[in-house]
């Protein structure tokens, strides 16, 4: 039996993110096998598709840190709100350029971002649980687009 007086809206934010999180993985997963398949045609799309979708969870990122700084946890709202527009301008700057280029862009963009996760969850900027579940989904995308590179 499932006791739902022990389910508190903090556990249940931390539940949704996981399985949310997760699931957004399943696009970097199924493009990078998609993306070597011997059909240049389907090579080229996902290719292509997993770059985008990268640039997407980029600027998402950004939109996260964006609610962060206005969370009123932060005495540099202004400094906050001009950093969390950044990683989407990043993310559209790597569909311009080269695909070498573009997935260095992207990676390198997100450990950026996982480490200043993590400096906003030791300023306690960001909820404790936040860490843990961005580093797994950080690993899973950045290497889901450095497998575009082999």
């Amino acid at each position: 039996m499932n006791d739902s007086s022990q389910d508190t809206p903090t556990l249940r934010t931390q539940r949704s993110a996981a399985w949310l999180g997760g699931l957004g993985l399943l696009p970097f997963l199924t493009l990078a096998v998609a993306a070597h398949l011997a059909d240049p045609t389907i090579t080229h799309v996902a290719t292509r598709a997993l770059l985008s979708y990268g640039a997407v969870i980029v600027s998402f990122l950004g939109g996260i840190r964006w609610g962060f700084a206005l969370s009123g946890k932060t005495p540099r709202v202004t400094w906050r709100l001009i950093q969390s527009v950044t990683p989407s301008l990043t993310g559209f700057a790597a569909l311009l350029l080269p695909i070498l280029w573009s997935c260095a862009v992207l990676i390198v963009t997100l450990v950026l971002l996982l480490w200043w996760d993590r400096q906003l969850q030791a300023e306690q900027e960001a909820p404790t649980w936040y860490f843990r579940l961005r580093w797994p989904l950080t690993i899973g995308a950045g290497l889901s687009i450095l497998s575009l590179l082999f």
